[in-house]
């Protein structure tokens, strides 16, 4: 199944005080490893950044003064989440800005299933903290470049956060599905770690014996 980790950024917290996004980030997932197919833009929010937004991610109205805008890209973005699950880390702040967006740009709010990590880390994890950064503690997953919000980079550290989250290691192949349990129909190139297992003979567990035997013996009488 594909999933899109998705995150944005914006230029405050909330779209009642008409604050827009400037960035969005997206990466897609396939059995839960990266496909390489990704989707990221920065964006004219038509309005300044706050303060407190500046502070977060850095990104100037100077800087984002001849970016595209929302309008622009909305089919794009539309097209390469279709039919795909969302995985958001406090969905409820990201759809409410992607769904605002939409409306202004005459399209239809995002109605795709969701995952909200945000949630799962809390159910997982009551009383703790659980903001991006102290996950990534937690996991040791390392987070060294993210001294600034920034949407690709925050997608990253979600993927590998949401894999541990979900109690899946984190795959570094793309291997088969449905591989075969049965010890002597296993296929060594089908899955991530494959152990051999080699039966000893009838001579070799004579031998052992023999040996565990006279190693009784010896400690016995001495």
């Amino acid at each position: 199944m594909k999933e899109i980790i998705l995150d944005t950024e914006t230029t405050g917290l909330s779209v009642k005080d008409g604050h827009r996004i400037v960035e969005i980030g997206c990466i897609e997932l396939e059995n839960l490893v990266p496909t390489k197919n990704n989707f990221h833009c920065y964006l004219n929010p038509e309005r300044k950044v706050s303060e407190k937004a500046l502070e977060v991610h850095g990104y100037t109205d100077k800087f984002l003064s001849d970016k595209v805008k929302f309008k622009d890209i909305a089919d794009q973005f539309l097209d390469f989440i279709k039919d795909k699950r969302l995985i958001i880390h406090n969905a409820e702040f990201d759809l409410s800005h992607l769904n605002n967006e939409l409306k202004i740009a005459g399209k239809e709010s995002v109605k795709n299933d969701l995952i909200d990590t945000l949630v799962l880390a809390r159910d997982k994890f009551p009383g703790s903290s659980i903001s991006l950064d102290a996950l990534c503690k937690r996991y040791r997953i390392d987070n060294s470049r993210r001294t600034k919000h920034t949407a690709l980079i925050d997608c990253e550290l979600l993927s590998k956060v949401y894999i541990n989250l979900i109690d899946q290691k984190e795959p570094s192949l793309n291997f088969n599905q449905e591989v075969k349990h049965d010890e002597e129909k296993i296929n060594p190139k089908n899955v991530l770690y494959f152990k051999k297992i080699i039966k000893p003979s009838k001579e070799e567990k004579l031998k052992h014996t023999k040996y565990l035997s006279s190693s009784l013996k010896k400690n016995f009488f001495n």
